[in-house]
């Protein structure tokens, strides 16, 4: 299958990609980049500084007697530059000039330090001399130009008696003092530094983006693994050390609005999973511990049970439950001791609370063989009592470490699997999903948990609600007391069900009969009964993840 290929191509990089790669790691590619550029400097201050002097001389030939002659020679001058150009970098050159100056060097060290150019159509030579000292750099090339000069008869009267006659090297221009150095380019190898480290930090992270297994964006879940992802779960402090159940159907103040939707969004997605066979077992389950699968599983049954239907929410992680606990339930009792055939199921469900169609069934008592009891037919059975009249929801263990969800999920009629944005690796979700695969069992689609909804990194999950929601604080939230997500009119009927709410102990909420008539008045009030999960039309796994 292909979501199971551990070794699949990453999807290629466009222009919005890129540019948020630059945002994610803007501080190393700035720190690679300053550091390259002070190493330039530091490279250039410590370099000896070497001066350039230029003098040139003229290939001139004589005896021109008409226009035509005077063509020819200048052909000729021309010719012979070229060839001088050669002979300027020639070793007797170099030993003439020693002798001139009284140089303290080898021609092999000096010829090194000349540089010659004849600019193209002209009969001129350039003759360009290094040193460390401007006027050391002027003598050697004015004297460099007059040693050619030398050579050059030399060469010419070999043979032929009258071409001393007829061609010469003149010299034309001496040599001025270099006001300032050539060599270090202090602004060039500034730029050189500037430009090589802001390579090699864009290098950088995109080594890191190409080594970084983390699940980096919902598109590389729907489009690597072909599995639908059902919800895009953002940050909550009040989840960051803890588990809490936080959905209540109200906003809790400023800046919460965005867990609350995203819980809807998924509650919603549901419900188009699978229209005309709508799933009434669903496990929860994660890769690893920790992904916060547990919170996602209490928090959504909540979110259901918000629209009237009636939800059960097993434990069935036997080996390290916390429904009961995060639920404020008494511990205890529950799945061991109904399938051993102590009590019945409906002896140990035990209500929530705030919400009178919200039951819960804990772990029970500790079992040897969790594993067994949880791939028996007697599970199966009580899952499917618990489903006749409710939706059933499975909090399960990982499915690493342990067989037990797959178990599960191969009795329920799906399983919802849960990420960790910035933590969950390719590799942990492709296993998890080859697992289930194993026992035929059927995946919902992926809840990506815990995904940042300031900087940069939320773009790469498509998530954009905070300044949504911050923007909509600003304009319409009152300064205290928990509010309902729409607004209502000030004058309602009583509403035929009740529905308890939970706000924060210190502001003043509204009665709940009150809100839960303004919800139902509202046309923008969401229904989600049991209607919603057995009408008929076209399923959708997908995910919209802009709010």
């Amino acid at each position: 299958m292909e979501h199971l290929d551990a070794e699949r191509e990453a999807p290629a990089l466009d222009a919005r990609d890129l540019l948020r790669l630059v945002r994610t790691h803007w501080r190393a590619i700035t720190l690679i980049t300053l550091l390259c550029t002070l190493l330039a400097l530091g490279w250039t201050l410590i370099q000896p500084k070497i001066y350039s002097a230029t003098a040139s001389g003229l290939v001139v030939a004589t005896g021109e007697q008409d226009l035509a002659s005077a063509l020819a020679g200048n052909n000729l001058a021309q010719s012979k530059a070229v060839s001088y150009e050669s002979l300027a970098t020639a070793r007797p050159v170099a030993v003439t000039v020693i002798d001139e100056l009284g140089l303290d060097a080898t021609p092999e060290e000096l010829l090194p330090r000349i540089a010659t150019e004849v600019p193209v159509d002209t009969p001129e030579i350039r003759i360009t001399a290094d040193a460390q000292d401007p006027t050391e750099a002027a003598d050697l090339a004015n004297a460099w130009v007059v040693a050619l000069s030398e050579q050059a008869r030399a060469v010419e009267s070999q043979g032929d008696e009258d071409a001393i006659n007829r061609v010469a090297v003149q010299p034309l221009s001496n040599a001025s003092l270099p006001p300032t150095p050539s060599s270090p380019n202090l602004k060039l190898n500034l730029a050189l530094g500037l430009v090589g480290g802001l390579g090699l930090g864009l290098l950088y992270a995109f080594a890191r983006y190409k080594m970084d297994r983390r699940i980096k964006s919902v598109e590389e879940i729907r489009d690597g693994f072909g599995v639908a992802v059902l919800g895009v779960i953002p940050t909550d402090e009040r989840l960051v050390d803890h588990r809490e159940i936080i959905e209540t159907g109200y906003s809790g103040g400023r800046g919460h609005h965005e867990f609350s939707e995203a819980l809807r969004e998924l509650r919603t997605n549901l419900s188009f999973v699978s229209v005309d066979n709508p799933p009434k077992m669903i496990v929860v389950t994660s890769s690893l511990p920790g992904e916060g699968k547990s919170s996602i599983t209490a928090n959504l049954a909540v979110a259901i049970a918000s629209t009237g239907r009636n939800v059960v929410v097993v434990d069935g992680d036997l080996r390290r439950p916390v429904m009961t606990d995060l639920f404020g339930l008494v511990p205890g009792v529950g799945v061991t001791d109904v399938l051993t055939g102590q009590v019945q199921v409906d002896e140990v469900l035990q209500t929530y609370d705030k919400f009178p169609n919200l039951q819960v069934l804990g772990a029970g008592r500790t079992a040897p063989n969790p594993t067994e009891l949880l791939s028996s037919k007697a599970m199966h059975n009580m899952l499917e009592t618990l489903a006749e009249d409710a939706l059933v929801l499975v909090d399960a263990p990982p499915l690493l470490p342990v067989t037990d969800a797959a178990l599960l999920t191969a009795s329920a009629d799906g399983a919802i699997i849960v990420a960790t944005a910035q933590k969950t690796t390719t590799d942990e979700l492709s296993k998890a999903l080859e697992n289930l695969h194993q026992v035929h069992g059927h995946v919902l689609g992926v809840v990506l948990n815990r995904v940042p909804t300031t900087g940069a990194d939320a773009g790469y999950y498509g998530y954009y609600g905070k300044s949504y929601y911050a923007s909509s604080d600003e304009q319409t939230a009152p300064t205290t007391g928990a509010q309902p997500i729409v607004a209502a009119p000030a004058a309602a009927p009583a509403a035929p069900w009740k529905e308890p709410t939970a706000p924060a102990a210190e502001d003043a909420a509204p009665a709940p009969q009150a809100e839960q008539t303004k919800n139902e008045d509202s046309p923008e009030h969401e229904t989600f009964g049991i209607e919603a999960w057995g009408r008929s039309g076209s399923s959708s796994g997908s995910t919209s993840t802009g709010h």
